[in-house]
């Protein structure tokens, strides 16, 4: 049985805000850090496994069993539904820790290989599959209502906005400490949030008449529950098929494809023009260029949607490609970094286009759709990446993976239903083929 954990509905803690309340600080820095040590396990690891095969392949290989979690988040759902939240984060963390602790054991007792690499990410992949549930489910037990938004906004800063950032520094340590060393350090840094997590206190109470009818009704039909899901699943495909989102998703497919190609093949591209410091530096740029569209949006809904994204991705396939022939390293950071500007702007746009034209009662499995189907093809691109590259040779593959931004731009330049999308911030339903859904505004 999972224990009881309440909702606190109301300011009754006697926090008078989010910085004075101690549990909610604990899983802050608790998430900054364990955020920290999957970043930086996740460059290191990369830049090991081809520095001891070789091999863009095996390197692909990897980075989609990284990815994994891309694919299987659903199933994290019933794991926070069904166990305790602080016991879940807490033995998230020590098996984190105990797990990628193994390689630099293997690496001084001669045991290292790639094999054993590749056994150890799905360990470390699957452990991260809850931490977006986990945030959803413990954030309103631990915040009051009138503070969630500030507190859901301050962890998505320290949680996804600094991913690359990290990703970017580890890479940046490896020439002066080694993958090995960074992998210490990793273990530590789960150890520490571990500790934190543990340290928190969770509010327990016991559910009223009303809530325990509800309780034993949600156990009787706990075997309806995927049926449940299956349904709702079934709906949002139902009012997404014939909109012009269909074709949205269709280009976001194949840019997503074409981003596993580029992060499998990254630190061969990194190795052949400077080792790991250029590795680290190439993705400190995807990630600042990400950042500074994600800031620059807001100025942007104002400017039609289908023609700003036809010109815009046509141009960032220009800058990627440019990057990659340059012969200067400067201009090769900073195009690659400029070429993803579109791609921070266009991740806000489509967001704020969800929130406008499709009721808040249905957001979340339309959601849900249209990440599953937009996404779903990167851990496979990383996996064709790899194999291609060892065929055509990194640079020209990297070359190829613009792609993406160049099919996105040109199927939105040549389709009259994608290229007359109206600014964001004028966006309507019709604009989308969206039908009647009356209903779900009720």
């Amino acid at each position: 049985m999972s224990e009881i954990e309440e909702f606190p509905k109301e300011s009754t803690t006697g926090y008078p805000s989010l910085w004075r309340n101690p549990d909610f600080l604990k899983f802050l820095s608790g998430e900054f850090i364990t955020n920290l040590g999957d970043s930086l396990y996740s460059a290191a690891i990369l830049w090991l496994v081809f520095q001891l095969s070789g091999s863009t392949f095996l390197t692909g290989v990897a980075n989609f069993l990284l990815l994994l979690p891309w694919l299987l988040q659903f199933v994290a759902g019933p794991i926070i539904d069904r166990f305790s939240i602080k016991h879940v984060l807490v033995l998230m963390q020590f098996v984190q820790g105990i797990t990628i602790l193994t390689l630099p054991v293997a690496k001084y007792t001669g045991h290292l290989s790639v094999g054993l690499i590749l056994a150890v990410i799905p360990v470390l992949s699957l452990m991260t599959l809850v931490l977006s549930p986990v945030q959803t489910a413990l954030v309103p037990r631990i915040v009051t209502s009138d503070r969630l938004s500030k507190a859901n906004s301050t962890l998505a800063t320290a949680t996804l906005g600094l991913d690359t950032v990290f990703e970017a520094f580890g890479a940046l340590l490896i020439p002066a400490f080694g993958a090995i060393k960074l992998f210490v350090v990793d273990s530590l840094t789960f150890l520490v949030s571990g500790l934190l997590f543990l340290g928190m206190t969770i509010p327990r109470v016991e559910n009223s008449d009303e809530e325990s009818e509800e309780s034993e009704e949600s156990e009787e039909s706990e075997e309806a529950g995927f049926s449940g899901y299956v349904n709702d699943l079934r709906e949002g495909i139902s009012i997404l098929r014939g909109t012009v989102f269909v074709d949205m998703m269709f280009t976001s497919a194949v840019f997503h494809f074409a981003l596993g190609m580029m992060l499998a093949i990254l630190p061969a591209f990194g190795s052949l023009r400077g080792g790991p410091t250029m590795y680290g530096l190439l993705l400190g740029a995807f990630g600042v260029g990400r950042m500074v569209g994600t800031v620059v949006a807001p100025r942007l809904e104002s400017v039609p949607y289908g023609r700003w994204k036809a010109v815009a991705y046509v141009i960032s396939a220009a800058l990627w490609v440019g990057s990659v022939y340059s012969s200067s390293t400067v201009l090769t950071v900073g195009l690659f970094g400029l070429a993803w500007i579109p791609a921070g702007v266009n991740g806000v746009l489509v967001s704020t286009l969800n929130q406008r034209v499709f009721p808040k009662t249905i957001l979340g499995r339309i959601s849900s759709v249209k990440g599953t189907a937009s996404t779903a093809t990167l851990p496979v691109g990383s996996l064709v990446g790899g194999f291609i590259a060892n065929y055509l040779g990194t640079p020209t593959t990297m070359g190829l993976a613009a792609f993406g931004f160049c099919f996105t731009g040109v199927f939105f330049a040549l389709r009259p239903s994608l290229r007359e999308l109206p600014a964001v911030r004028n966006a309507d339903r019709s604009d989308f083929n969206i039908g009647d859904m009356r209903s779900a505004d009720d």
